[in-house]
């Protein structure tokens, strides 16, 4: 893996995530593949119960996975001590929370909020003050410093959020639904927001989210479903003349360390699968198709002469 952990900077493996409640046993994760490069700018999404936010808990080291491998830069996190746990937390990572009384102090400035990680790390008074101009520049908030929350509107609050996730200037940035009560408006500034300091620091940036308009500002969009990786997004550039678009997305199917792949769910359904379908090598292709015998049996196409003794009963 040392090649490959110059290259990615998160590596899980067969990451599995078990709740006990009671006597039940709930499986958040279920053997999920994901690698992210260093300085790349993501985007998880999935519905409800996907597992999604639960990732994002291990990433940041506020969970224990189950069972797998987890390498986020050179730390295993499965086997890292508590002490050890809250150094990476303090150090490594920074967090931007959905709610905004997660992300900031309410009786401190905005200047103040970005500088209050720093003095706890022991930086001096200049110093910190130093960074802390510079983040809410980067921002677009440097006429705002002297505001305290209560001052700011929701997206102003979200961006001094991002730059106190970014005081510490930490390897990886997790934000958890950080447009989720924001509008559409609102929501674009706070994503030119992340890349604008992805470009600048070279921070990774996992953003787990519902909202859509998101995945076209990212460089790469990985859909999770059932607790694993299922689809995959990533943007591609053209360098092609106007009016053709510059950039997509081009979609994959996820193919996991033990060959599994999630069909995606309206292509099951418009082709009835239901429970097999047959593979077949073709052309350099992989062919999936629908297994014929699981469809309800049709008694009256497997004997015709039923359906005709029927007709003349009825007559």
């Amino acid at each position: 893996m040392g090649q490959e952990s110059n290259e990615y900077y998160i590596v899980c493996e067969d990451l599995f995530k078990i709740y006990k409640i009671a006597d039940l046993e709930v499986v958040a994760l279920r053997g999920l593949d994901l690698k992210v490069k260093r300085g790349e700018l993501m985007a998880i999404i999935g519905a409800s119960g996907s597992g999604k936010s639960t990732l994002l808990n291990v990433l940041g080291g506020l969970e224990t996975p189950s069972a797998g491998n987890v390498i986020v830069g050179q730390r295993d996190l499965l086997h890292m001590t508590a002490a050890d746990l809250v150094s990476y937390r303090r150090k490594d990572v920074g967090f931007v929370w959905q709610q905004g009384g997660r992300n900031l102090v309410p009786y401190l400035t905005a200047m103040q909020n970005v500088e209050l990680p720093l003095q706890l790390l022991g930086w001096s008074p200049s110093r910190r003050h130093q960074r802390a101009r510079e983040l809410l520049e980067a921002v677009g908030l440097a006429d705002r410093a002297r505001h305290r929350p209560d001052r700011l509107s929701g997206g102003e609050q979200q961006r001094v959020a991002i730059a106190v996730a970014l005081s510490h200037n930490p390897p990886l940035l997790l934000a958890d639904e950080p447009t989720g009560e924001l509008d559409s408006q609102t929501a674009t500034t706070i994503v030119d927001a992340f890349r604008t300091l992805n470009q600048r620091y070279g921070s990774t940036i996992v953003i787990v989210t519902h909202d859509l308009s998101i995945t076209h500002k990212v460089d790469r969009v990985v859909t999770i479903r059932d607790g694993r990786s299922s689809l995959e997004a990533v943007r591609v550039h053209t360098f092609r003349p106007p009016p053709e678009p510059s950039e997509f997305l081009d979609e994959f199917v996820v193919v996991d360390r033990a060959g599994r792949l999630q069909i995606p769910g309206d292509y099951m359904q418009k082709l009835g699968v239901n429970e097999r379908v047959r593979v077949h090598l073709k052309e350099g292709s992989i062919v999936i198709v629908p297994d014929e015998t699981e469809k309800p049996f049709d008694q009256a196409h497997a004997h015709p002469e039923l359906n005709e003794r029927d007709s003349e009963d009825k007559r």
